[in-house]
């Protein structure tokens, strides 16, 4: 009898060390698809300021419910083509927002400027609308993803890696390949199909079309 109730508390101990009770209307991907893909950037010091930002304690995927649901006829639209999603980032809670602002207004420091933004001068990513105070992302309907093979989980060429800052990146960016522009082509029909507004800077942002919190930023930690 002991040892069935520490089994159960155990169990529970675990299950809580990997979630947490979101708040309404949110919801953990993994629950509506549990078959995309994930390279959770921001957890990791793999992004462009080169060390895990505030807020994303574990590497869960977070977003409204609404576009946990509309990311998962995405999948399954893809899967019949051999394709993925993997996603690099949904949402982000304000206190990670607030680390890029404090990032940002410090202009010695270039460590991943090499891979990042090697053409831009630091201080212009607020102008240039790759850095801001405030981030869609925080109203927890859009998400920063691409299309990987299944069984090699190779991603698709999309012309400029996931937050590179310059206009390469934009989605109409006209000097790519054929299948470059092929591959971006079928992200943004795909996404758009299921309910999706593409964003102009940024071939991996999209946006859920009639989000649930459109003026509402949230600042729950990732856990």
């Amino acid at each position: 009898m002991k040892k069935w109730i520490f089994s159960i508390i155990l169990a529970s101990i675990t299950l809580q060390s990997y979630s947490q009770e979101l708040p309404e209307g949110f919801s953990y991907v993994k629950d509506f698809a549990p078959t995309i893909q994930q390279e959770l950037r921001y957890c990791s010091h793999n992004n462009f300021l080169g060390v895990p930002v505030d807020g994303y304690e574990e590497p869960v995927l977070i977003t409204s419910t609404k576009t946990a649901k509309a990311l998962a006829k995405v999948q399954k639209e893809l899967e019949k083509k051999g394709l993925s999603l993997k996603i690099f980032d949904a949402y982000r809670p304000q206190s990670a927002v607030n680390h890029f602002v404090r990032w940002a207004r410090v202009p010695n420091d270039t460590l991943t400027k090499k891979d990042y933004y090697p053409k831009l001068n630091k201080r212009n990513l607020f102008k240039l609308g790759y850095i801001a105070s405030k981030s869609g992302h925080s109203r927890g309907s859009s998400v920063d993803l691409t299309i990987v093979h299944v069984g090699t989980d190779t991603e698709l060429d999309m012309g400029s890696p996931f937050d590179f800052f310059g206009k390469i990146s934009h989605p109409s960016y006209p000097n790519l390949t054929k299948q470059q522009k092929a591959n971006r082509y079928l992200l943004r029909k795909v996404m758009m199909a299921n309910g999706f507004r593409p964003y102009k800077n940024e071939w991996w942002h999209f946006t859920l079309n009639n989000e649930p919190f459109p003026k509402t930023y949230f600042d729950f930690p990732i856990k």
